[in-house]
């Protein structure tokens, strides 16, 4: 219900949403992109900026990096958010436009604006794409915000989802044919049971995939329902057993 979302969206602020927020105090500086040129740490330059989705952050201690001559030299004095997603580090990729970026793009420019709040002192906004002239956030900023909150919340369903059906373990050869099995760290996925092969099937896309499928206990997300049948998440409608395989064996052989 309502309340339950609630909750969850408050979660959800405390991974995205508020990382995006914190820091930036309406007092906060507002350079302009002119202004923002002048901080690329050269002799006589006032300092060493960069800018990252319009927020902009004092690189000096990191001068090695983003100083005259570092690897990283050419994000400095500029907001290059792209480059960030893309690894494009010529004219045309050291830019803010954001636009077409793909969800795991997005979460990387999440974690560079996590690890600039972490390690670097932020200074203001820079006006343009990002923030107003009053330090305001754009319509392009509410954008690129909430598409890297919904990134992030698929992220969280599909690790969610690889904890409940981890990938089964798989071998082929041309004698034998493909065999299937499952074991405690199958999929990458540590557990205290192995489980049993299915297909496993998504609403709306061709194909199925060998998951392992725990085959006692409560279904998942259901600790403490007394009618189940302790049959683990075997009723799952999304799955759908192996032919001619033993409906509980640990490996299948096709």
């Amino acid at each position: 219900g309502a309340m339950w979302r609630g909750a969850a969206a408050g979660l959800l602020c405390l991974a995205a949403a508020c990382l995006l927020h914190q820091g930036f105090e309406p007092r906060a500086r507002l350079l302009s992109a002119a202004e923002l040129r002048r901080y690329r740490g050269a002799p006589g330059e006032p300092g060493l900026y960069l800018a990252l989705l319009g927020r902009v952050f004092d690189v000096e201690r990191g001068r090695k990096h983003y100083g005259p001559g570092g690897a990283y030299s050419r994000l400095a004095g500029r907001d290059a958010t792209r480059a960030f997603a893309s690894g494009d580090f010529t004219p045309a990729g050291l830019v803010d436009n954001v636009s077409g970026l793909s969800p795991p793009e997005l979460l990387s420019i999440h974690s560079w604006l996590s690890f600039y709040s972490d390690n670097y002192d932020p200074v203001g906004k820079l006006v343009g794409r990002f923030y107003d002239e009053n330090g305001a956030p754009t319509e392009a900023l509410r954008e690129v915000e909430a598409a890297i909150e919904e990134a992030l919340k698929f992220q969280a369903e599909s690790e969610q989802k690889k904890q409940q059906f981890p990938p089964c373990n798989s071998e082929w050869s041309s004698a034998k044919g493909t065999r299937f099995w499952c074991s405690r760290q199958s999929g990458g996925v540590h557990r205290d049971w192995a489980g049993v092969p299915r297909k496993l099937y998504h609403p709306g896309s061709q194909g199925s995939r060998c998951v392992c499928v725990r085959s006692t206990g409560p279904p998942w997300g259901q600790p403490d329902s007394s009618q189940h049948s302790d049959r683990g998440d075997l009723d799952n409608p999304h799955l759908e057993q192996y032919e001619g395989c033993h409906p509980l064996a640990e490996q299948c052989v096709l």
